[in-house]
């Protein structure tokens, strides 16, 4: 068995003296792991970072084994989130949730996202509405994604600004007057992509992805919600004039 793909590195952790697991999330064959051999020396080490994107061939002599890799650097940025605390939290949440995926499944939109943000992980104004939005689509590609296409109470389609925490769907102004006590709200940088996104905005969006991230994609698997996450979101909203954590409820 082999074949050939393009890559984003999540992961690698030492087996034995000189070789690593490493875990890629791949175009074509979502995560998957294998084996690099030398994969701690020197040479390697800084290709194999998380947030890399590489060109690996993986052989074995079975399909459901776990197989060798051989790779070959095709964007190296790694290196340059090292100076950056939001980066390299960033990198370690996305890396985190995208180890949530089934192994061995094509997640092609999800790997195209995590592109598009490890482009623009530099600059946390641009890359914290990215990172919002993604997880907002995480929440789908894992079958939990919120109905924000219309009020929930009335069927209404504009003025959104609420987000049931019973059923994942939106409420308007209107449908949510009596009970806005109980309600999330929904930023509305999270339904339009042109909109902007305020340092409360931000704090909302991570607040509300991060209630149902907990509720359908790390409690269920016995994990907390990565310390990562919230470093990442405290070091961007500070950036973004606002130093506080939003809370998950």
């Amino acid at each position: 068995m082999q074949w050939t793909d393009e890559a984003i590195v999540l992961g690698v952790r030492r087996h034995g003296e000189t070789s690593v697991i490493l875990e890629l999330l791949t175009v074509e064959r979502g995560r998957h792991l294998g084996l690099v051999r030398g994969g701690s020396g020197t040479r390697l080490r800084g290709v194999l970072q998380p947030g890399n994107s590489l060109r690996a061939t993986w052989r074995a002599r079975l399909d459901d084994h776990l197989g060798n890799y051989t790779v070959e650097g095709i964007n190296l940025r790694a290196a340059g989130f090292l100076t950056a605390a939001h980066a390299v939290h960033g990198v370690t949440h996305l890396a985190a949730l995208c180890r949530l995926l089934a192994e061995r499944e094509p997640h092609t939109r999800i790997h195209a996202a995590l592109e598009e943000i490890l482009e623009a992980l530099d600059d946390p104004a641009a890359v914290a509405p990215m990172i919002a939005r993604f997880e907002l689509a995480f929440l789908a590609e894992l079958g939990f994604g919120l109905d924000l296409s219309c009020c929930a109470a009335t069927g209404a389609t504009d003025d959104l600004i609420y987000v049931s925490p019973r059923s994942g769907r939106a409420v308007s102004r209107a449908g949510g007057e009596d009970y806005r006590d109980k309600l999330m709200r929904l930023p509305g940088f999270l339904r339009a992509a042109t909109e902007t996104a305020s340092p409360d905005d931000l704090a909302d969006a991570f607040a509300l992805t991060g209630f149902f991230l907990e509720r359908h994609a790390f409690a269920p698997r016995g994990l907390a919600v990565p310390d990562a996450r919230g470093r990442f979101i405290a070091a961007v909203l500070v950036h973004n004039g606002q130093p506080r954590y939003p809370s998950p409820a």
